[in-house]
Parts: C-alpha cells; structure tokens; sequence
C-alpha cells in the first residue's frame, strides 16, 4: 500500500531522478522541488523541469541565490578551479547547501499537505560532503520536526549505495536507459555521459562501468 504524498529533492541528476523514479512506486502522490544556486551547472534546472514534465509530477523552482552571494566555491564561481585534494573538502563543496536545500524543501512540504521528504544523498560515495551524512539527515529530520511542530519523515533510498548500486537500482525501477540519457549530472553542465572528466562525470561513468561488468557476469 503506497504511502501519502512526498516531496523529492530534485535536481535532474542521476541520483535524484533515481529517488523520483523510486518515489512514485513508494508514494500516492509526488512533487518536486529544486533549487536555483546560481550553480555553474545551470543547466540542470532545464533538465531536472523537462523529467518532471514527462513523469507527470509538479515542479517548483526555488530561489536560493543568497548562497551565491555568501559563499564562494567552484559551483558558484566559474573562476574557481575543480579540484579534489586527498584530506580536504573538494572546491565543488557549497557551505550549508543541503542544510538550507532540506529546511525550504520542508516548509514547502508543509504548505502543500506533504510530510514525506526524499533526497539522493549517499554516505557511500560522497565526495567527503559532510551534509550527505546519515547522521546529519537525521539530526536535521529532528531539528526540522522540532522547529515546525511536524512529524516529517526524511527518505534517503541510496545512503548505503554505492555508485554501481544505484545503477543496479534505478534497472530495478525500470529507469536504466532513461537515467543514462536524460539526466545531468556533470559540473560542467553537460547531459547524459557528460564531460567525462569532473569529479562527478567520473563518479557516474566508474559506477556504471561496474554495474555493466556485474549485470553481464
């Protein structure tokens, strides 16, 4: 029996078009919410429309530019370098992004009548972001429950997952192909492969390799 209505933290991406797809077979009804940063991707915002408008679920674009303005790193400066450096945050780390994305995503939530929220963030391949944590879901899950007087549930399907898993999962759901050819998940704002050297084009394509490699086996 499907659950009531969720929001699904939205950006076009892999993981979260997989969170959508597993949403809609979780959930009587479902929207979605993202987020314009000011993000050298912006492309994904056009993307992340396009999927919701061919899954039939609503979109809602949310301003959160402010981010721009108090931060600076390589998502929100085309003039900071991509860089991941062994025991330092990468230069793609936005301050408080997810922790700001999660709180509005929320007060959405409770004006639309929903309580479920889903994000895509992963403990498993996180890029060293501290705010894709399952303790921070959690401890924000009870913070945002606290501040709203709300009994919201926060769904994170691929904490545990690893690249080549949420692959394998969204085969599951029957999102495979869409997934490879619909979504953006490049830094650089390229769909699909993408530019195939960003940190986040190589995640994906590692991830797929090994899922292809065990999915033949």
């Amino acid at each position: 029996m499907k659950q009531e209505k969720a929001v699904v933290v939205f950006s076009g991406g892999q993981d979260s078009t997989t969170c959508l797809f597993w949403a809609l077979k979780q959930f009587k009804e479902v929207t979605t919410v993202t987020f314009d940063y000011g993000q050298r991707h912006h492309a994904e915002i056009e993307c992340a429309r396009n999927i919701a408008e061919e899954l039939g679920v609503s979109f809602k674009v949310l301003d959160m530019t402010l981010i721009n303005q108090l931060s600076a790193n390589a998502l929100t400066r085309d003039t900071i370098k991509i860089t991941e450096e062994v025991g330092e945050l990468p230069s793609t780390f936005v301050p408080g992004r997810n922790h700001l994305f999660f709180s509005f995503a929320a007060v959405y939530a409770q004006a639309i009548g929903a309580r479920h929220l889903v994000t895509g963030v992963s403990e498993t391949d996180f890029s060293g972001y501290p705010d894709c944590r399952d303790t921070f879901v959690k401890s924000l899950n009870v913070t945002l429950n606290l501040a709203m007087d709300a009994k919201f549930v926060m769904h994170t399907p691929l904490m545990w997952l690893d690249k080549a898993s949420v692959w394998e999962l969204s085969d599951q759901l029957g999102a495979f192909d869409f997934i490879q050819q619909r979504t953006l998940t490049c830094y650089n704002g390229i769909p699909a492969a993408g530019c195939g050297t960003c940190p986040a084009c190589k995640l994906r394509s590692q991830g797929l390799e090994e899922y292809l490699e065990r999915r033949e086996a």
